[in-house]
């Protein structure tokens, strides 16, 4: 996922990434070692299946704000999915070319959290009138790319931040993590034999030291059988509240995506197969699970 400088979106997707690795050790980890089996032979050569946001659902903010800036780039919205345990809804965005990643985007229903919860998200969002995203100039690329890296609303206290994660640890890292990038994804199927399949990359991961989320199975599987998932499980990393107490917090992580190809495809020699001809979309069942990979259950799992 590494772009030429030439266009606002290269930017943006540029910027997104390079922040993300510096703070997810786990994605120098998994290239380094695909680098040193010669898997891949630059981080270019991995493609980059998506990428994943979370947002509040809140006026002015949310899934309503933030595709602004991707429809503006080209992007187009697909499929809406729902999470009714989670309280979530989403949609996924695809590219205006196959070159660049899938977007998915999640928001959090506000409304359906006890009024404590609610009262807490409010107190930090409320002071936001407008549309922030409405405020930008979208064909500079680095004004959005610096947009995504800095806050919206002010810290909140370490009671705060344990309240919230007692009910939703979803709303608990965007109150601290905000736009922050949630996840990117490797195209599994994009990788040399050997290497290109959940099961096969799952146990290279695990040889490495890599720890998977396991809620759901390891591999998440679609009922088609043609999209399977997989996730890292998000490392604690020391975060500083605004009572100047530190809590280790949830981060980000590095999701895995295998596409079959379609049932109707399945004759094509293999070097004429594209994108199209793959599983396209999301599944709401491997979402669901995905998304516990910053879940406390998972992170203290031996």
């Amino acid at each position: 996922m590494i772009f030429k400088n030439d266009t606002p979106l290269h930017i943006v997707l540029n910027d997104l990434f390079e922040h993300y690795r510096e703070n997810v050790t786990d994605v120098d980890k998994i290239t380094n070692a695909l680098l040193e089996k010669g898997i891949v032979h630059s981080q270019s050569d991995i493609v980059n299946d998506h990428i994943a946001f979370r947002t509040l659902g809140v006026p002015h903010l949310a899934i309503q704000s933030l595709e602004k800036v991707f429809l503006h780039y080209g992007y187009t919205r697909q499929d809406f999915y729902h999470f009714d345990a989670k309280k979530l809804n989403a949609y996924w965005y695809a590219p205006p070319a196959p070159e660049y990643p899938r977007i998915f985007m999640s928001e959090l229903k506000v409304e359906e959290l006890s009024k404590e919860a609610q009262d807490i998200i409010y107190k930090y969002t409320d002071g936001i009138k407008s549309d922030p995203v409405e405020s930008l100039e979208l064909d500079n690329g680095q004004e959005v790319a610096a947009f995504l890296q800095n806050p919206l609303w002010a810290l909140p206290t370490s009671e705060e931040y344990k309240q919230l994660l007692e009910e939703s640890e979803y709303a608990a890292w965007v109150i601290y993590n905000r736009y922050y990038l949630n996840h990117y994804t490797i195209s599994i199927h994009e990788l040399k034999e050997g290497y290109n399949t959940i099961e096969e990359f799952n146990l290279f991961l695990e040889s490495i030291g890599i720890k998977l989320n396991s809620s759901g199975g390891k591999i998440k599987t679609s009922e088609d059988g043609l999209l399977k998932q997989s996730s890292t499980v998000s490392a604690l990393y020391k975060a500083e509240f605004v009572d100047g107490v530190t809590l280790e917090i949830a981060g980000s992580y590095v999701e895995f995506a295998e596409r079959k190809v379609l049932p109707q495809y399945k004759d094509l020699p293999k070097e004429q197969i594209e994108n199209h001809h793959r599983r396209e979309g999301f599944e709401t069942g491997n979402a669901d699970k995905i998304f516990e990979s910053t879940y406390t259950d998972q992170m203290k799992k031996k």
